[in-house]
């Protein structure tokens, strides 16, 4: 199951440092892709929520790189490997 889109709502407003008005957006859930179509996992509902969201393109999560960028690196050619042993680079000193 891969994750298509990250589903949020606007949950209010706040004033920024600058005075500038800015719209509070709290996640809701996900929109997975599954082997018979897409499917929605909310996780929360927010009290008086009008029932209007948001499907954003999921953000990498710590430690994971983007879609677009993995998809870049299994399209560039990788270069023959050897042994592993000739080039294991490490600062381990021993």
């Amino acid at each position: 199951m891969a994750r298509k889109y990250e589903v949020t709502a606007v949950t209010g407003k706040y004033t920024d440092s600058t005075g500038a008005e800015k719209s509070r957006y709290q996640t809701l859930g996900s929109v997975i892709e599954t082997k018979n179509g897409l499917m929605l996992k909310l996780e929360s509902v927010p009290i008086g929520w009008d029932g209007w969201a948001y499907l954003n393109e999921p953000k990498p999560r710590e430690g994971q790189q983007a879609p677009q960028q993995r998809q870049q690196q299994r399209s560039q050619a990788t270069a023959p490997q050897g042994s592993g042993f000739d080039d294991f680079q490490s600062d381990v000193p021993f």
